[in-house]
């Protein structure tokens, strides 16, 4: 989804209803990542709402509007790496209930749900970027080449990794 140009500009002079209005269109993409990245429901909202205040305060500098897509998802995934890094200092744990969404007092588990435990369990063994360029890619439905931008790699990284981590998936969820 290509942004508005002229949103982003209304948006850098400090028009709040244009801000709104982006992140009312990226907002949904950058949870999902924040998600898949951190493992928790609560950490991604952080992580999220984190990066839009720092988007807010720093919006004024961007240089080029057609950038703000990678721009922002750029200031995420850095939120997500120091969370990360405050995970393996604090020693945290995932939780695995915030990726499955699993109803409560449910003893039947489908065929559906037993698949989406090990898409999770094949999710958490992979590292953080292959699981970043996966998200990125499967599930929100970036090229190679936004993914590079986003995560400033070169996009030959990028297309090798997400071949690779794809074959991995594959054979970690038969």
């Amino acid at each position: 989804m290509t942004l508005d140009t002229e949103l982003i500009k209304a948006a850098k002079q400090g028009d709040q209803a244009s801000f709104s209005k982006l992140y009312e269109a990226v907002a949904p993409g950058m949870y999902k990542l924040a998600l898949y990245t951190l493992g928790n429901a609560h950490d991604a909202e952080d992580a999220v709402s984190e990066a839009f205040m720092e988007a807010f305060r720093g919006l004024k500098n961007l240089r080029d509007e057609a950038a703000f897509k990678g721009w922002i998802y750029r200031i995420l995934t850095v939120r997500c790496k120091r969370r990360i890094a405050e995970y393996i200092k604090g020693r945290n744990e995932l939780d695995i209930d915030d990726f499955l969404h699993l109803p409560s007092g449910s003893s039947d588990i489908g065929a559906d749900s037993v698949q989406s435990i090990e898409l999770v369990g094949a999710l958490s063994r992979l590292t953080v970027q292959e699981r970043q360029i996966v998200v990125l890619s499967v599930l929100q439905g970036y090229t190679t080449k936004e993914i590079a931008q986003i995560l400033s790699l070169p996009q030959g990284t990028v297309s090798s990794k997400l071949h690779r981590t794809l074959a991995k998936l594959r054979t970690m969820v038969r």
